[in-house]
């Protein structure tokens, strides 16, 4: 199940090169990469990113602008996009700079809503 929808997300976005499924601990709970996410460590930067996922959660509540919902990075190489469908889970998405972002963003709109009705059970 998730990884088929993380094969949906790569698959609809011009651009992706990787999509994983991440807990708030750092964790992959699942990946689907093309081979130039792994040339470019995709995994290994989701996981870094994960304490920029929990620092902008604290922020959000300590200041009371509410929950995180998204973080994208853009990096000289790559955009990363985080979206929450958990407290404890996200979805990573790494494109290309030249890939799709209004698309990837709908993507991970898309498999939020299904995701977090499979870590809800």
């Amino acid at each position: 199940m998730f990884k088929e929808a993380l094969e949906a997300i790569i698959e609809n976005t011009d651009g992706a090169v990787g999509a994983l499924i991440m807990g708030t601990d750092g964790i992959a709970v699942e990946k689907v990469m093309r081979p130039e996410a792994n040339e470019a460590n995709l995994d290994v930067a989701a996981t870094e990113f994960t304490s920029l996922v929990r620092n902008a959660q604290r922020t959000g509540n300590d200041t009371g602008l509410g929950s995180l919902r998204e973080l994208a990075v853009t990096l000289e190489s790559a955009v990363v996009i985080m979206r929450l469908f958990s407290r404890e889970y996200f979805v990573v998405l790494a494109l290309k700079p030249e890939g799709n972002f209004g698309r990837a963003r709908y993507e991970l709109r898309k498999a939020e809503l299904q995701l977090a009705r499979e870590f809800s059970l």
